[in-house]
């Protein structure tokens, strides 16, 4: 392999694992460089697949699987299969082959990046305990990393956020951020520890003085400026928020992955309208023509709930059901790992844009506990209870609402459940 190759590679890398502008454009170099470089094929098929690109990705890591059977180690041959496994839909068995070679090469970081985040291979893997899991990971392979390893303080930080231990989450994400500023998971990691310990105007703070200098082309761009726009709602803003969305989130504005535009447009727009502001003329519109090239065949839990939301508030209540008559035959042939959480709420969505909220709250109560298992992150989970929450409200179920909204505020600040708490003791 040439130096220019193995240099370009591992900028590749850096850029593809701090979601940051030019990792294409450095692993196609190195593929230029020695036309033989497996690795850097995998690595490209792994950015594909990441836009959504699954033709380019899958012809990628073909290219890359004939390479290792001719010439690849052990390691190379392990790190390829699993890539191959996730980008062609075999989520299950990426995740058990992962985890192994994780075991074996801890410090392959692109293979021990797929099952941690948000969207990671054990978030979309239906398990409840899938922020437990990712500390374990974390924790386990700890010891091969040093305290300056920006990539795996910045994952380790977020795990722990993510599952309860907010203090020792912001200082590690903070140590991430501050050791890579130009990485967009930091900025991203570090604003979910701030919102989760209830500091949600340091976030806002942190994303107005850090966005301006990651290109819009940045994939995570409309996303971090969504987490300021929920910001904003918290703090009964909605015009800010507003702002911010048409700026950077809405889906002709974004360049981001499919299903970030999908879940961050259909929560926003759901926050907006369920906290009692009016959403502009055509922004649900707009939603819906954009969520209506994706997701259209149902088994993507993360993704079903929000299509749901996105066709209940256009009012296609049709497109609702045959969702969830696809989830149910899913279920019952054993194939949805996330279980029956999934169609439960998204009838659950048709409900409560119905303005049948003791409906909505029949459905949500029994459920509540499995919503981690459609994946995703607490702050994008957040809304689900938000729906059980207000649907609990507004059908006169005061107690329990304020039992929830206890918990809610026992475990963090919130402007926006302080004021609720107060409309419910008057």
């Amino acid at each position: 392999m040439s130096d220019l190759a193995a240099e370009r590679y591992r900028e590749g890398i850096d850029l593809l694992l701090s979601t940051w502008p030019g990792a294409a454009e450095a692993l196609e170099t190195a593929i230029a460089a020695d036309p033989d470089f497996a690795l850097a094929y995998a690595a490209r098929a792994r950015l594909h697949a990441i836009r959504t690109e699954l033709a380019k990705a899958k012809a990628a890591i073909a290219t890359a699987e004939d390479i290792v059977v001719r010439r690849g180690t052990e390691r190379e041959r392990s790190h390829v299969e699993v890539l191959s496994l996730a980008i062609n839909g075999q989520s299950a068995k990426a995740l058990q082959r992962a985890l192994a070679h994780a075991d074996t090469w801890p410090r392959d970081i692109l293979i021990l990046s797929l099952p941690l985040g948000a969207f990671g291979l054990l978030a979309f893997s239906g398990m409840a305990d899938h922020d437990q899991a990712r500390v374990d990971l974390c924790e386990r392979h700890a010891r091969h990393f040093s305290v300056d390893d920006w990539w795996f303080v910045t994952y380790r930080g977020w795990a722990h956020a993510e599952n309860g231990n907010v203090t020792l989450g912001r200082a590690l994400t903070q140590r991430g951020y501050d050791l890579r500023t130009n990485n967009a998971n930091a900025a991203h990691a570090l604003s979910h520890a701030m919102y989760e310990g209830g500091a949600g105007e340091d976030a806002e703070r942190l994303i107005a003085d850090w966005l301006p200098r990651y290109d819009r082309t940045g994939i995570l761009h409309g996303h971090i400026a969504w987490h300021a726009a929920l910001g904003a709602l918290e703090r009964d803003d909605p015009e800010r928020a507003l702002a911010i969305y048409a700026d950077c989130i809405q889906p002709s504005v974004t360049a981001g992955m499919p299903v970030n535009v999908v879940s961050d447009t259909a929560s926003f727009l759901w926050r907006l309208q369920a906290y009692g502001h009016a959403v502009p003329t055509g922004l649900w519109a707009a939603a819906a023509t954009y969520s209506g090239e994706y997701f259209q065949k149902a088994g993507f839990a993360f993704a079903d709930v929000h299509m749901a939301i996105i066709a209940a508030a256009v009012g296609d209540r049709t497109a609702v059901e045959q969702r969830v008559q696809v989830l149910t035959g899913l279920i019952e042939a054993g194939t949805l790992a996330a279980g029956p959480v999934v169609p439960a709420i998204c009838r659950a969505a048709l409900s409560f844009a119905e303005e049948d909220y003791a409906g909505c709250a029949r459905i949500l109560e029994p459920v509540a506990v499995d919503v981690a298992r459609i994946g995703g992150s607490g702050a994008q989970r957040e809304m689900i209870e938000d729906m059980l929450l207000l649907a609990l409200m507004r059908s006169g179920e005061a107690a329990k609402a304020r039992a929830l909204l206890d918990r809610r505020l026992h475990r963090r600040p919130s402007p926006r459940d302080t004021r609720w708490h107060g409309l419910l003791a008057a």
